[in-house]
């Protein structure tokens, strides 16, 4: 394989790997969402009868129970489905970083 082939495989894994370590850190992001969600449900789930309060950009607005509960969960499930996403991705970025890295330890050899 010529040195510039090479040179070019190499370029395109270190690309591959620099893509993969975002999406990791994307995921990582993400699941600390998911675990404040979680939290913040089960507030919610405690017997009180006041509303309660939620931020809206800057400030705090009232809002009722059922109302932010139903929030919460949008806002997992969409969570939910963003990291599934992103575990494809993270899988097809594997595959092609294990392609480069057969290419290149025959290109080596």
């Amino acid at each position: 394989m010529a040195s510039e082939q090479l040179q070019q495989l190499i370029i395109q894994a270190q690309a591959y790997q620099q893509q993969a370590q975002m999406v990791a850190a994307q995921k990582e992001a993400l699941n600390m969402q998911l675990i404040e969600t979680g939290k913040a449900t089960e507030e919610l789930s405690k017997p009180a009868k006041d509303d309660v309060y939620r931020v809206v950009g800057p400030i705090l607005v009232r809002a009722k129970r059922e109302d932010a509960r139903r929030d919460i969960e949008s806002r997992k499930e969409l969570i939910i489905l963003r990291m599934s996403t992103l575990e494809k991705t993270e899988s097809k970025l594997k595959a092609k970083l294990d392609e480069l890295k057969g290419k290149l330890s025959k290109a080596g050899e």
